[in-house]
């Protein structure tokens, strides 16, 4: 039994204990219960605040991507613009040298060979042609000239004759005019 009244003892001393802290139990309890729910709050605005973290770090992981990749991008227009430019080059490059063999081929095709010998041929037809043209005119003016020559002779001839019958003829009248000078002379006087 010293036990059970031991026990007694310790249930009135734990009761009047009880009742001597009981307040500041209530106030400590209240504190720790209010400290609980402090804890409590700020563990949830500790998890809003990491979940609102991991959300920023994604986006700024998201943001640093997204910028890495603008760069990238800009980094290859760069490039693909210098290639363009080195291609435009090149085209003006290729025109040129294209434009330049066009006119060395049409300065060839002048040479063309069976075109030139056409032309060679078709060229000696008509110097035949003329040729022989040209030796008919010279027949032609050769008779032109003899007969020119005959003609010119003949009219040598004539004009001969005629002054042969002129001469014959001028002395007759030769005398006829001198009677009439006298005629005259004597009439003025």
């Amino acid at each position: 039994m010293l036990t059970a009244s031991k026990l007694e003892k310790i249930i009135e001393l734990e009761d009047s204990l009880r009742s001597q802290y009981q307040d500041q139990l209530d106030a400590k309890s209240a504190e720790i219960e209010l400290g609980i729910k402090k804890q409590q709050e700020q563990q949830v605005v500790i998890e809003k605040q990491l979940a609102q973290l991991t959300t920023i770090s994604a986006e700024g992981t998201a943001n640093k991507r997204t910028e890495q990749l603008n760069r990238e991008l800009t980094h290859r227009c760069e490039k693909l613009e210098d290639e363009v430019a080195t291609q435009k080059k090149r085209i003006k490059g290729l025109q040129k040298d294209l434009a330049e063999d066009r006119a060395e081929i049409k300065a060839l095709k002048q040479y063309d060979a069976a075109a030139m010998k056409k032309n060679l041929d078709a060229s000696k037809k008509k110097l035949a042609e003329k040729t022989t043209a040209n030796e008919m005119l010279q027949k032609s003016s050769s008779k032109a000239k003899a007969e020119n020559v005959k003609l010119q002779q003949k009219l040598q001839q004539k004009v001969s004759e005629l002054e042969a019958r002129l001469a014959v003829l001028e002395p007759e009248e030769d005398k006829e005019d001198v009677k009439e000078d006298v005629k005259e002379e004597s009439a003025a006087a």
